[in-house]
């Protein structure tokens, strides 16, 4: 069967293997920056839906080694890239490269590019044009020290870009990072979950997701597999129906989310609307210095501005302090997990964390803690 790779964040690769593993695809191996499973195509297809934590499911095609841009050439004249699309579509080159002698990874992307539509000229006297934003066939190639890794990807947009996120705040969590601390969390999926600074809403939203057993790729109106010539139609209309037959109405407790920003309070309203999950979340505009608990007992997930890219280090000070007397005073008995790529800052929590995950925001390390207010 083929061998598909689903990529993710770092810190994330294994609640993605357990996922992949819960979704019934076989995994074979790991690396710091996914899981590569081994499936049929309708798995590919189930992976691509129902993945929380993917950014992307890629089909391995080439891996070989090149100095020379002829060498990189016809290494990839080796692979038939016509069977993927017609020669009236379009493709596009994603091309990372380092420690290697070809260093220019525009040119390495040219010189692949430039190879695959020869070969579709050979076979059929057109070629297919680029398309940097919406193309029909996305490639993907990594070079570490002259080792190439080619890819078609089949997701298309990243997974992350769910369709529910219409509006976003100023440094937005990604949805597939916000699911994945989730599942870090080890959270029952039975219980609240309250969000002290909510933002976009994306932790209560896919909190919601989880529980009510949507596929987080089920409001997306196109993925990169459908483009291809060889898909398989019935079994993606099997795939989506046995999803949408698993959703569940309603759940017995519900999610809280706040923030002191009105207009963000509307934007995480509107985004949990397009999700279908806006009865289960309830939004309030709060300042997090006065929070009071919603429910007798829940699980506090937080992922408050630690300076990187919003705010003045100095002013948040205040905030981190804020939040901190709010834990201590109001949420007695209650676990609360807080996402914070600065030390400084979670230093004047002063609350001493029982455990702790690195995950990576983007290119910003963060530090993933689990305070119990005792």
């Amino acid at each position: 069967m083929p061998i598909f790779f689903a990529s993710t964040a770092r810190g994330l690769v294994e609640p993605l293997e357990a996922e992949l593993k819960g979704l019934g695809l076989k995994v074979v191996d790991k690396t710091a920056g996914g899981v590569t499973f081994d499936s049929n195509w309708k798995g590919c297809y189930k992976a691509n839906l129902h993945s929380r934590l993917a950014s992307r499911i890629l089909k391995p095609i080439l891996d070989f080694t090149a100095y020379e841009p002829d060498e990189l050439y016809n290494n990839i004249l080796k692979h038939d890239f016509t069977k993927y699309i017609k020669p009236t579509q379009t493709i596009s080159i994603d091309a990372s490269v380092s420690d290697s002698k070809m260093r220019d990874q525009r040119f390495v992307a040219m010189k692949i590019k430039d190879a695959i539509v020869d070969q579709f000229r050979d076979k059929y006297g057109v070629r297919p044009d680029v398309d940097n934003y919406n193309p029909a066939l996305r490639i993907q190639v990594r070079c570490v020290k002259n080792m190439f890794n080619v890819s078609i990807d089949t997701s298309g947009e990243s997974l992350f870009k769910r369709g529910y996120r219409k509006e976003v705040g100023e440094a937005p969590l990604k949805e597939n990072l916000a699911a994945g601390l989730i599942k870090l969390s080890e959270w029952d999926q039975q219980t609240p979950i309250v969000d002290l600074m909510c933002g976009s809403g994306t932790f209560l939203i896919e909190a919601a997701m989880m529980s009510l057993n949507i596929a987080p790729g089920i409001n997306r109106t196109r993925f990169g597999f459908q483009n291809l010539l060889g898909f398989e139609k019935e079994a993606w209309d099997d795939v989506v129906q046995e999803a949408l037959d698993a959703e569940k109405e309603t759940l017995e407790f519900k999610f809280y989310g706040y923030d002191i920003d009105n207009k963000v309070i509307k934007n995480a309203k509107d985004n949990a609307r397009n999700a279908g999950v806006d009865e289960v979340i309830e939004f309030k505009k709060e300042s997090v210095a006065t929070v009071e608990p919603p429910v007798e007992k829940g699980l506090i997930i937080v992922n408050p501005p630690y300076g990187a890219r919003i705010g003045d280090e100095d002013n948040l000070r205040d905030v981190y302090r804020d939040l901190s007397f709010t834990l201590k005073h109001r949420f007695k008995g209650w676990d609360a997990w807080i996402l914070s790529g600065n030390k400084e800052l979670m230093a004047d929590l002063k609350l001493k964390a029982t455990r702790k995950h690195f995950v990576f925001n983007g290119n910003i390390e963060c530090r993933f803690l689990k305070y119990s207010m005792f």
